[in-house]
Order: structure tokens, then sequence, then C-alpha cells
């Protein structure tokens, strides 16, 4: 009876160590799996990716971990997008995605994408508007951005834009890249005229902007700038009219197109509202969006007596010479013609010297006539 006792307890010990066995080799295979699992998942994140070559990744404002995961599978910069959201979210410290276009270099693993989504700097996009562009080139240069998106479709008031680079991210709207840009000409106008001269003879930042819009046209030096406000600021002092030309070239084209032509005695002659020889003071809008420095230097002009100034010669870049009385004034402008009359029959004598040229080469080639 003792011995049957004894099998029956060598059979229980054996079959509980059977079913540990069991267990263990079962918890052994898991794990196996599950490590295999994790060796797979990891060599496929961290690995090389897909990609053949260099591409721009665009993530739209807005976008989820997941939705951006899917359309990079899509265009075959990752093999796995659950891999990449699933995986990337427990692995990595930053799972917020940024919006905007980013370089993706060729064969980028998912680690860096998910790295480069994350923390990496979206490509840079600008709008520039040059000093002196008008309103209507700023909106036509804004409207063009095929990375942009909406339209502008009505003209915001002339001189409203400070000239310069907007950053933005694709897929922002035009209005908002507009709306920086007067933004910042408010900004910029505020801070200036609380820094003007004392006795500077304007009454409001309106038309401080309105003469700095015709300092910008009137020269495309800077160092200049201080000097030409000067002369208008000692016209308005002493009442004199501006009799700027630039004014005249607004009043005809409303900054619309440019005027490829010589301004007319009848223009000149003509009583507008934008004609500074034919009206006192200052025309009633800016004509075109003056820059930062522009403003400044209309609101912190030079200190001098010039009444006058004039192309110094035939290239904008030479930059103007100032004369404090009309007969001065006067043998400016006559070296001025001086020096205009040889540059145009210099560049006559170019052009008809090219012709020759080209005329000689025909000949040489031409048969011989019979």
């Amino acid at each position: 009876m003792n011995d049957r006792k004894k099998r029956r307890r060598r059979r229980s010990g054996n079959a509980l160590v059977d079913i540990l066995n069991g267990f263990l080799t079962l918890l052994v295979i898991g794990l196996v799996v599950v490590a295999g699992g994790f060796i797979f998942v990891a060599s496929q994140y961290y690995g090389d990716g897909p990609a053949p070559e260099e591409r721009v990744f665009r993530v739209e404002t807005g976008s989820s971990l997941s939705s951006t995961a899917t359309r990079l599978e899509e265009q075959g910069l990752i093999s796995n997008s659950l891999i990449f959201s699933q995986f990337g979210s427990r692995v990595e410290d930053n799972t917020v995605i940024r919006a905007g276009d980013f370089r993706i270099p060729a064969g980028a693993s998912m680690a860096e994408i998910f790295t480069e989504l994350t923390q990496g700097n979206p490509l840079r996009y600008a709008v520039t508007i040059p000093e002196g562009w008008t309103v209507w080139q700023a909106i036509q240069r804004i409207n063009a951005d095929d990375r942009l998106t909406g339209s502008i479709d009505q003209l915001p008031p002339e001189g409203s834009i400070l000239p310069g680079s907007y950053d933005y991210t694709p897929g922002d709207t035009r209005q908002s890249v507009l709306d920086k840009m007067q933004l910042a000409m408010t900004q910029a106008l505020a801070e200036v005229w609380e820094t003007r001269e004392a006795d500077l003879p304007l009454e409001s930042p309106a038309e401080m902007l309105i003469l700095a819009s015709i300092v910008e046209k009137e020269t495309g030096v800077a160092s200049e700038r201080p000097q030409v406000a000067a002369v208008f600021v000692n016209r308005l002092r002493v009442g004199m009219r501006l009799q700027s030309d630039p004014t005249i070239i607004y009043g005809i084209t409303l900054g619309q197109t440019t005027l490829d032509r010589g301004i007319r005695r009848s223009e000149i002659e003509e009583r507008t509202a934008y004609n500074t020889y034919q009206i006192d003071r200052l025309p009633p809008t800016p004509i075109a969006n003056p820059g930062i420095d522009a403003l400044r230097a209309v609101a912190n002009p030079d200190s001098h007596d010039y009444l006058y100034f004039v192309a110094k010669g035939a290239t904008p870049s030479e930059g103007h010479v100032f004369a404090e009385t009309y007969a001065d004034h006067q043998r400016n402008v006559a070296a001025y013609r001086a020096i205009a009359a040889e540059a145009a029959a210099q560049a006559e004598a170019d052009a008809e010297s090219a012709r020759q040229t080209l005329e000689a080469e025909e000949a040489e080639d031409a048969p011989d006539a019979q």
C-alpha cells in the first residue's frame, strides 16, 4: 500500500514538473517571439529607408502623427506607417509633428525622418517686397506664389506695406502674409514717428509716410536718403512746392505699370492731385511703399540748406548733386545734361558699331554678287 502511495506521489511530482517545463518552454518561445518581433520592428525603424533620392515632404498644418505616417508610406519614404507612428511614439522624446516642408535625404531611416519632422527646421519660404514697390506690385508677387492659398482681390492702401522678407509656411493664406506686411508698417510708422525731429513740418505719421515714399522713389542710393529728405523738408518749411517727378508718374500710372517714356510738358503743366509741380505741400497718398530707412530719413533729415538736387551722372547709382540756390542748380542741371547727352551719343555710337560689325559678318558669309 505504501508503494502505491509512493508511485502516485512520483507521478504527481512528474506531472507538476511537466507543467512547469511546458510553461517555461512557452514562456521562452514567447520571449523569443517578442524579442524577434522587437528586433524586426527596431531594424525597420532604425534601418535604411526606401527613398532612392532626396525628397521634400510637406506636413500640412494640423496634421496628426498617424496621418503623417500614412502619407510618408504612400510617398515611398517609409516602409510601414504603423511602425513609424506606434514604435516611434514610444521610443522618441518628442512626438509633436511640425508643419512645413522638410528635406528628407535618400535612404533616411524612420528614426531620422521622425527626428526631422519633430525637431528639424522646415524649409524657409518668404515673400520679399523691395523698397519702393507699389502695393500693386506687391500684391502681384504675393498672388504669384503658388505655395500660398487664397487670393487678394482688392488692393490695400498705397504705402501700407513695409518692404522686406516675410516668412511663411506652405499652405498659409496670402491674406495672412499681407497682414504681416501691413502690421509691420503700422508698427514701424508709429516707432519712427516717436523719434522724429522736434520741429519737423509734418502734421501726422501719414504725412511722414507720404514724404518717405517720395524720398524712396527719388534716390536709389541709401546714403543719400537723409540729404534728399532734407531738401523736401526745407522746401516745406519755406513754402516751396516739392516738384518731384515720381509724383507725376504715379498720378499717371497709379503704380500699376511703368512709364516707359519721359514726362510730357503737358503732364507737368496739368494740375492733378499728384502733380507736385502744381499743388502745394504733399499729394493725397504715398506713391510707393517706403522702407524703414526712408522713414527714418524723413523723421530725422540731414541739417543743410539745400533746396535743389539733380542727378550727378547718367546712371542712378552715381547719386545726385545738391544746391542751395537756383543759379547753382541751373549750373548743375547744365552739367548733367552734357553728361547725359555724351552718354546717349556714346550709346548710339556703340549701337551703330555693333550694327556695322554684324553687317560685315553677314557680308563675309553672303555669296558674291553676280
